[in-house]
């Protein structure tokens, strides 16, 4: 299948970190197009959906969205790589810098309602329902569908595939950061044969799987006010809360601070420019390898994985931002 996402590097970076506890490797998923990992599960959903429309004979493909953020921007890239129509519905509060990068990916925008919420119900209650006979609607949720988790197991599969590590059998975790549990689902059905654990990783700010786990049941948080915006999902998929049950996963949480010094450590040490949501998880190799020790008794020739999930929703001047943030912070 032609896909939009591009195989990403996979790179150990153990001799540029401080005392790490075993060997660490960076799942580059922030060199994806799109700017973040969300084009592996948004661009498998979108050519799954364009393959099943053109046979039924439907060639008037529209794909619809509901994110402002790094999944609307997967479905626009996806939409213009394969020359198909797309719009996505955005709350009212939407900065325009985000209208005007979906525009200059050939998307159309509506803006309607005061939160995700709205703006995804009147997309799927009135924009799709309104479209004509003759085309087919492509709605790519942001994270609960498991078209989607299949493609985001491609990171995975990816790095044996490619044999880009020849040792799989010294694995002994993978990180990831966790909002709606989309990157999660996949990173699961990628190690699940081999028993690999994850360590799912958020901030205090927006606690979501940790706060379903207390309640053993899908909850939603009536407020999720995160600098990790990309992991400001009100409930978590219920798959994520049945992997949890059936997969050796560990959770961890950071402060928002934290996943923001993980961001200006990784841009310091690296050269990587990520979102606050994957500073939570490239926190877990700087000032946070505390959190490591979930995955027990780390011997230095063990591996762990940091799935580097990137984020378009940062620049220089952002990150110039987090730095006089986190130094008011220490001086207060």
């Amino acid at each position: 299948m032609n896909l939009p996402s591009v195989k990403t590097s996979f790179v150990e970076a153990t001799n540029q970190l401080d005392n790490p506890p075993c060997r660490i490797f960076f799942k580059n998923e922030l060199e994806q197009p799109s700017g973040s990992f969300k084009l592996r599960g948004i661009g498998y959903l979108v050519a799954t959906r364009i393959q099943e429309a053109k046979e039924l004979g439907k060639n008037k493909i529209i794909v619809f969205s509901s994110s402002g953020g790094n999944a609307g921007l997967a479905a626009a890239f996806a939409a213009r790589y394969y020359d198909v129509k797309c719009t996505v519905v955005l709350p009212e509060a939407t900065k325009r810098g985000v209208v005007e990068k979906l525009g200059g990916l050939g998307a159309k925008t509506i803006l309607h309602g005061a939160h995700w919420g709205e703006a995804d119900a009147y997309l799927r209650d009135v924009v799709i329902k309104s479209i004509k006979d003759d085309e087919y609607a492509v709605y790519c949720h942001p994270f609960d569908d498991p078209v989607v988790w299949k493609g985001h197991s491609q990171i995975i599969n990816e790095i044996l595939e490619e044999q880009q590590l020849l040792n799989f059998d010294k694995v002994k975790g993978v990180v990831c950061s966790v909002g709606g549990g989309g990157l999660y689902n996949g990173i699961v059905e990628g190690v699940r044969p081999y028993g690999i654990p994850v360590l799912a990783m958020e901030t205090a700010q927006a606690p979501t799987f940790n706060e379903t786990i207390k309640a053993d049941k899908i909850i939603h948080l009536k407020t999720v006010k995160t600098i990790a915006s990309s992991l400001g999902s009100p409930y978590l998929a219920a798959n994520s809360f049945e992997n949890y049950k059936t997969h050796p996963t560990y959770l961890g949480l950071v402060d928002d601070l934290d996943a923001v010094q993980g961001t200006i450590d990784l841009y310091d040490r690296f050269n990587y420019i990520v979102e606050p949501a994957c500073g939570a998880s490239v926190a877990t190799v700087f000032r946070k390898k505390d959190l490591l020790l979930k995955f027990g008794n780390l011997k230095p020739d063990d591996i762990v994985i940091i799935i580097v999930c990137g984020g378009a929703g940062i620049n220089e001047e952002i990150m110039e931002s987090y730095r006089e943030l986190t130094s008011s912070q220490k001086e207060d």
